[in-house]
């Protein structure tokens, strides 16, 4: 369940963030070269003020990252297609970064990140316990086309919230955030799609 955001949080200057997506450049001192940030690496703070729906996106979005995360890792040992293997690798790769950039804008607001992943209100493609029961004792064919439906699912769950965000929010970070969800995990859905056709 997603606690509402509290206003004193949401009325502080949010920090700014590094994403896992495009390399964000930080400008150097007149006459010196830029850098590179790295994922997580905390830039300043945004001239916008969260509001309570960018709260609420980074609070839903991180169990839903750590879900996918956790069916991805099962891929390696239950699957032979290199195809489904190097997606859930990219997924997992892809997602990790995310839920740290995430966890440390919340803790910068005063507010620690979900420890599970509870289903949240409307489901956003989250796969149930019985789902992932199944998936765990899946092998071969039957894994893939198991994994791939439930995270057809799930990214297009993803993709319903960063549009929330991209609607309702106001933080810099969590919008650019929702973007990179919103292009990325569109991409992996066609690539999903195309794989599932085939097995």
């Amino acid at each position: 369940m997603i606690a509402p955001a509290a206003c004193s949080s949401a009325e502080r200057p949010a920090p700014l963030v590094a994403g896992s997506g495009a390399p964000v450049v930080v400008p150097g001192a007149p006459g010196e070269p830029g850098r590179t940030a790295e994922p997580g690496q905390r830039l300043g703070e945004s001239q916008a003020r969260a509001a309570a729906q960018d709260v609420r996106f980074a609070e839903a979005m991180i169990p839903h990252h750590r879900q996918a995360i956790e069916m991805a890792g099962l891929a390696a040992a239950r699957t032979d297609d290199p195809s489904v293997t190097a997606m859930a690798g990219r997924i997992a790769t892809g997602q990790g970064p995310e839920v740290t950039v995430m966890t440390s804008w919340l803790e910068a607001l005063g507010r620690p990140a979900p420890e599970a992943h509870d289903h949240m209100p409307g489901g956003y493609g989250m796969a149930t316990p019985d789902e992932l029961n199944r998936l765990r004792e899946a092998r071969g064919s039957d894994f893939d086309r198991l994994f791939l439906s439930l995270m057809i699912r799930h990214h297009e769950g993803a993709l319903r919230m960063a549009g929330e965000e991209l609607r309702a929010g106001r933080d810099r970070a969590m919008l650019a955030m929702a973007q990179d969800v919103m292009s990325g995990q569109q991409v992996e859905i066609t690539r999903m799609r195309r794989i599932l056709d085939g097995v």
